[in-house]
């Protein structure tokens, strides 16, 4: 067209940005972009934002803001496709920047920045946000539900995560896969076993993925069920999953070897961490060592961790030790194994070589607020209450057989310091402040950052007898539901 002198016009370019767009062209796209600058179209907004997209989609963000910087006028999606670049590119602060800069925030604009802290590991913001959009009367749709909802799992915020399944009921959002696989999940994460069930078999459509949420979710909660259509490699993991902390070692191999045999699903790192940590928790620990040694493709911090961590439970220094050697190297800024190290260690009264240790975190949302507790907290505003509940409640403990287990403290110090350090657990002083707070006879929430110790598991359950509470604890591991005296765990974690 241009050999023959024919003069493009807006549409002639648009049609040749939306072709470089789809083969992610930015060399011809700037010559494009330098041509409606001669033609005069300039000024053409549809065509500025045509381009400033195509940077941005190809990775040239500095010439994205320098045209962003020059446009003579913007509007909503000139904002949001900043904003949507920023947070694909992980860039979650500069996305804000442009956000609070935006005059005239739509839906899109709220959902992108929603979900961008949702990606980057920021459920918080992510809440925080939600509550602001609603402040302001946007009306979310079904991406900001499935992006507030994940949120929600990830925070354990099921009193927000109900108000939003409950706006989707009435939006009709209802019959949105991906809002319902969201919900699963996160009712499945909260330890509402029974809402992400109802919600699965209220489902017109499932997917793969509808499956496997609640394939790995029974397998949180140490349940099994029948599946009636064809597995993928994600339902694999839950099915290993559950016959990890069920104990199923027989079922755990004829699982992992039918994968491939008879559905044709190869398996992933995931898969063979899995597999590391079936054999870890029955204490089959050389034989999992063997496994590791022999596996197609390279161990990663997971599958290590996963041996690791049986080694904690079956008190083998060896090859703990070995293990963190591999860990040191593929996963150096992981605390977590350092502290299961050290518990290793302490238990067997190797008190110098304990190595350092993470502080654990324990969380509990009360009337849409989170609680923070970390072990020997005393900067909570109803700290001195908390301890003196806690007083009270361990005579009566004491008179039902709890006798803390001191082995898990990691200090050579004399055994009444560490019964003290004991009582002083996160999770334990965010169940008090639970008890506190709520009305009686619900169930209390917990979120941990590692595994709930001996100790905590053995007190939570004479609690959960004690006070007829529920208490729902969700460690790194999986969900442990104390209920009567008793854990859904079966003390097998």
């Amino acid at each position: 067209m241009r050999l023959f002198d024919v003069l493009p016009d807006t549409f002639t370019c648009s049609f040749v940005l939306k072709a470089c767009l789809k083969l992610s062209d930015v060399v011809n796209g700037k010559i494009i972009h330098g041509l409606f600058q001669k033609l005069g179209f300039g000024s053409n907004l549809f065509l500025q934002n045509m381009i400033l997209n195509l940077y941005g989609l190809c990775g040239e963000m500095g010439d994205a803001m320098l045209l962003f910087e020059k446009m003579p006028q913007r509007d909503a999606v000139t904002w949001n496709i900043v904003i949507a670049q920023l947070v694909k590119r992980g860039e979650i602060d500069g996305a804000y920047g442009f956000f609070l800069r935006m005059p005239n925030k739509n839906v899109r604009s709220w959902t992108s920045m929603i979900s961008g802290f949702v990606q980057c590991g920021k459920p918080k913001e992510a809440i925080d946000l939600f509550m602001k959009l609603e402040d302001e009367a946007v009306r979310p749709n079904e991406v900001t539900v499935v992006s507030v909802l994940a949120a929600c799992a990830d925070l354990g915020d099921l009193d927000l995560g109900r108000s939003v399944h409950e706006y989707s009921t009435k939006s009709g959002f209802e019959r949105n896969v991906h809002v319902c696989n969201t919900l699963i999940d996160m009712y499945v994460k909260c330890g509402c076993l029974e809402n992400a069930r109802r919600v699965f078999y209220e489902m017109e459509e499932r997917t793969v993925v509808s499956w496997s949420a609640m394939i790995a979710g029974l397998a949180m909660h140490g349940q099994m069920i029948k599946l009636g259509v064809k597995p993928n490699g994600v339902t694999f993991i839950g099915l290993l999953h559950a016959c990890s902390h069920m104990g199923l070692i027989d079922e755990g191999r004829r699982f992992f070897a039918s994968m491939t045999a008879d559905y044709g699903v190869i398996p992933q790192i995931e898969h063979y961490g899995c597999v590391v940590d079936l054999f870890s928790r029955a204490g089959l620990l050389e034989e999992a060592r063997e496994f590791i040694l022999n596996m197609p493709i390279k161990p990663n911090g997971v599958v290590w961790g996963a041996l690791l961590g049986g080694c904690k439970v079956h008190k083998n220094i060896d090859l703990a030790e070995e293990a963190i050697k591999h860990l040191s190297e593929l996963d150096p800024l992981n605390d977590g194994y350092y502290v299961v190290i050290s518990n290793i260690y302490a238990e067997a009264e190797r008190w110098e070589d304990a190595a350092r240790k993470t502080s654990g975190w324990s969380s509990i949302t009360v009337n849409g607020v989170v609680h923070e507790f970390v072990a020997g907290d005393q900067t909570h505003p109803q700290a001195e209450d908390i301890c003196k509940i806690w007083d009270k409640l361990l005579v009566k403990m004491k008179r039902r057989g709890y006798a803390p287990k001191t082995s898990v403290v990691l200090l050579d110090v004399e055994e009444k310091e560490k019964e003290k350090f004991l009582y002083r657990h996160s999770e334990k002083l965010a169940v008090v402040f639970g008890l506190m707070t709520t009305p009686e006879g619900t169930p209390i929430r917990i979120m941990k950052n590692l595994r709930v110790c001996e100790d905590c598991h053995a007190a939570l359950k004479i609690i959960s007898g004690m006070t007829s509470r529920e208490i729902i604890v969700r460690d790194r591991n999986r969900f442990h539901c104390f209920r009567d005296g008793q854990c859904s765990c079966r003390d097998f974690w």
